[in-house]
């Protein structure tokens, strides 16, 4: 994987000042559910932020709605802080440790500036305007997560609960479950009784991350160091450009567009209260492990986050979101060609 970034992976030298992404302490470093050692781990930690994908304001790109849009600057950041956890899921799910240029050129391609590309801008603020979000407006962590697909509260019973499944019996109807839960920790600001809980949710290891921000700025936050969290800023408005096979020095560049050298830092209590937590389970046994970690650790907070339930509360009704007999298992990415189409075949969300 390390050669993948090499074009844009920059390490500081005498002629550019230590960049202050990641503080030398004592304390762990968390990102995305990995931990690692600030003193001793600094390279590697820089390497992995910068294999996420870094999904930012893009300008000049085929115009969306009826106002014609060539650009999201101002209103489109928390859309790029949802790609962002797209990006980390597809990554994790399609490439983990095997790093295959032309898979990882195809997850790209699904979030370039194309009409037909299902995570684009344009898609995902089509979603949007399909529900009376109009295109150009700003959208919150729970808006955002709702046209991804959410669930507030874990059942078990959705997902099978494997407990309860014959040792004789091999499960095979598991498929890869993205779980966001929007959350709200405070009125005006994040109450400090809930910084110890939103912590376990960054050192879980089927963490990938959180979408939030400051007050009015919508950031994706991937980690966690002592009392501070660590994020990649959307607020940077480059130019919309295609990767293709990246031959071309062109190609290449907008690649390195996809990829930040660094990440910053914030204390957790100036974050905006208003967020949602994102969790990956490839598997049944990491939805099992998370469902242990929120019982044994997050659910014993003075305030827990969220809880898990055995079945869904009677208020919630039938649950119609959730096919395992229709969803597709887990295949090679297949060619793409649609229009507005917020279907998704590669994992299922909740």
């Amino acid at each position: 994987m390390d050669a993948m970034f090499d074009i844009c992976y920059l390490s500081a030298d005498g002629n550019n000042p230590e960049p202050d992404d990641i503080p030398k302490t004592k304390d762990y470093v968390w990102v995305l559910g990995k931990k690692y050692s600030a003193i001793q781990d600094l390279d590697r930690i820089r390497r992995d932020i910068t294999s996420i994908l870094w999904c930012t304001y893009r300008k000049g790109f085929v115009s969306i709605g009826d106002e014609g849009l060539t650009s999201d600057k101002g209103w489109g950041c928390m859309l790029r802080c949802g790609q962002m956890v797209l990006g980390v899921a597809l990554i994790r799910v399609h490439l983990s440790s095997d790093w295959v240029d032309p898979t990882y050129l195809k997850i790209v391609q699904r979030f370039e500036e194309r009409k037909q590309a299902p995570y684009s801008i344009h898609q995902v603020a089509l979603m949007g305007a399909s529900e009376g979000k109009e295109v150009g407006q700003w959208f919150g962590p729970n808006t955002v997560a709702q046209k991804i697909g959410v669930q507030q509260c874990i059942v078990k019973n959705d997902r099978g609960d494997s407990s309860s499944t014959p040792d004789n019996v091999v499960v095979t109807d598991w498929m890869p479950l993205l779980l966001i839960v929007p959350l709200r920790l405070g009125l005006s600001e994040i109450n400090p009784v809930y910084i110890d809980g939103l912590k376990i949710c960054f050192q879980s290891p089927q963490s990938i991350g959180v979408i939030g921000g400051k007050p009015n700025q919508a950031l994706y936050l991937i980690g966690c160091v002592g009392d501070e969290v660590i994020y990649l800023d959307p607020h940077t408005t480059q130019r919309s450009g295609f990767v293709e096979n990246k031959m071309t020095d062109d190609q290449k560049e907008i690649d390195c567009s996809y990829h930040c050298k660094y990440a910053s830092r914030i204390p957790i209590l100036a974050m905006d209260p208003s967020v949602a937590v994102c969790f990956l389970c490839r598997t049944r046994s990491d939805f099992d492990d998370l469902c242990k970690t929120i019982q044994q650790q997050l659910m014993k907070e003075a305030q827990a986050l969220f809880e898990i339930c055995e079945k869904r509360p009677a208020h919630w009704g039938p649950n119609a979101d959730i096919d395992l007999q229709n969803t597709g298992l887990f295949t090679e990415f297949e060619d793409i060609d649609r229009q507005f189409d917020d279907s998704d075949e590669e994992f299922e969300i909740l």
